[in-house]
């Protein structure tokens, strides 16, 4: 066996990790700034009584994700392909949150996509206008029941050699819907490291067949979006990106300003209501 491997990080815990590498897995104290999904170089210590592990170094991440805590930006995971928005009728999910996922994800150059949970679930004209929404921009929307199992198989498909993270607020499902797909009950996985004591994971990475990775992250629900630059909000928000490019004034305020190409646009509905208000707000007040 290889004294230095490669890995990732599967599972990780408040002062220990779990890495998976081609001869197997194993335990490693954490260091400073790893996160589940992240690839490592991990050096196998091994003596008379047992195999210790350290973690050398962190390999180069293509894409990462993070959440603030206070003043500080704190990161919960990496190498995230794409970022599952859970979306239900009840409780309702509103344009607001499905906004602020697509903007994180866009800025972390992740994929972001739909998926309409509780199909079984009744649903007004109004929930699917706001499916409708996001369609039309081209966002990915996936419909399924995680309860029932209705159209997993879609969802599975469009999973294959991604690593995705699902997001969702409170009772939309998020445990029931990576329960169903990873084969294991996430409400009551008791998890534990090398030296036998229970602990909390913050973050699991699943990986299951056709090179499906799922990370896991508890409590990761609403999010704050104070600490991008104003400039940077427009980028979450492609169709006003892009009708911002013909208006009269480059440094347009897209409120009030004289050839406002982006106002055009939403007074003839090719940019949708909510999606220019939510623009407004995440720009202009966090």
């Amino acid at each position: 066996m290889k004294k230095v491997q490669t890995g990732q990080v599967i599972e990780f815990y408040s002062n220990s990790c779990l890495v998976k590498t081609e001869f197997g897995k194993f335990s490693s104290l954490a260091i400073k700034n790893v996160v589940v999904g992240d690839y490592v170089e991990l050096e196998i210590i091994q003596d008379s009584k047992k195999i210790t592990c350290r973690i050398q170094s962190v390999l180069n991440r293509e894409t990462k994700l993070s959440k603030t805590l206070g003043s500080k930006r704190k990161l919960f995971a990496a190498n995230i392909s794409h970022v599952g928005i859970i979306v239900t009728p009840k409780p309702k999910t509103s344009t607001e949150f499905i906004d602020k996922w697509i903007l994180k994800s866009k800025l972390s150059n992740i994929e972001p996509f739909i998926i309409n949970n509780k199909i079984d679930a009744d649903s007004d004209r109004e929930y699917k206008d706001k499916l409708d929404i996001y369609k039309k921009i081209n966002i990915k929307v996936i419909n399924c029941s995680a309860k029932h199992g209705d159209n997993i198989g879609e969802l599975i498909n469009f999973l294959k050699d991604k690593c995705s993270l699902f997001v969702g607020n409170s009772g939309a499902g998020k445990s029931t819907l990576s329960s169903r797909l990873i084969g294991k009950n996430l409400k009551t996985n008791a998890l534990s490291n090398d030296q036998g004591v229970h602990t909390t994971s913050i973050s699991s990475l699943y990986e299951i067949e056709d090179n499906i990775k799922i990370i896991d992250s508890p409590g990761m629900r609403d999010i704050e979006i104070t600490d991008y630059p104003k400039e940077q909000i427009i980028n979450g928000f492609e169709e006003i990106l892009v009708a911002a490019k013909y208006c009269k004034f480059s440094d347009c305020n897209h409120i009030n300003n004289e050839g406002c190409f982006v106002l055009e646009s939403l007074a003839n509905g090719q940019i949708n209501q909510s999606r220019y208000n939510n623009f407004i707000k995440f720009r202009d007040h966090g």
